[in-house]
């Protein structure tokens, strides 16, 4: 079987040994192919796969080793909303050695928001090239999965991902009435508004008192 580099360089060069029309190798631009989360798993024996994921047209394909993500979320911010064409995004979390592609990687466009340029600077927005499914926002540190993408075998699978938490939620475009924390910014370190939990309020409610205690402490007021 073809090293994970073997495939990697094959990805990038056209038959005759060419570089096709992915460009040079060599060169900073190209060394994402190398590193987490695209590098390719192979034989690796300490990665077990336990979900497989495609994007609409299935040339982008992959595999997940966690179980679980480390959190799971609703985005309710406009930018998720236009990007995404829909009222929020549903992410969840994981570590970049978490995913293996196994089809596709060299098949992927990329979208940094903030200067709308359409080059692999994170963060960014990770597509499908062909069919533009969103793949995933990949962090300077983690990766946030869409998990509509999965395949799940079983209803137990799928609540794994339940959410924790809801974001932005004062920018929401549909009301959901389900009990989650909501935040009306970053989730900890924002403020809870309707249809949170009330203890998680009344705390939220006291560490902001306590941070404005600290900040006049500080100031020597």
């Amino acid at each position: 079987m073809a090293s994970s580099t073997q495939k990697q360089v094959n990805n990038t060069t056209g038959e005759n040994g060419d570089n096709g029309d992915h460009g040079e190798l060599e060169g900073d631009h190209n060394q994402w192919k190398f590193r987490a989360p695209y590098k390719v798993h192979d034989n690796d024996p300490n990665f077990k796969t336990r979900y497989h994921a495609s994007c609409h047209c299935g040339k982008v394909q992959y595999q997940l080793s966690r179980e679980k993500p480390l959190d799971s979320k609703f985005c309710h911010c406009t930018t998720c909303q236009k990007l995404h064409g829909a009222p929020f995004q549903w992410a969840a979390i994981f570590h970049k050695d978490d995913i293996n592609f196994t089809h596709g990687h060299h098949d992927l466009g990329w979208y940094e928001s903030s200067e709308k340029t359409c080059v692999h600077k994170l963060p960014c927005k990770v597509s499908c090239a062909y069919c533009r499914t969103p793949i995933m926002d990949e962090g300077r540190n983690m990766i946030l999965l869409f998990p509509t993408l999965i395949n799940w075998k079983s209803p137990e699978e799928r609540k794994n991902f339940d959410i924790s938490c809801h974001m932005f939620y004062n920018r929401r475009i549909v009301d959901i009435p389900d009990g989650k924390p909501k935040w009306d910014g970053i989730n900890g370190s924002s403020r809870l508004i309707e249809d949170s939990p009330p203890e998680l309020m009344k705390k939220r409610k006291r560490e902001i008192e306590e941070e404005e205690e600290n900040k006049k402490n500080g100031d020597g007021s």
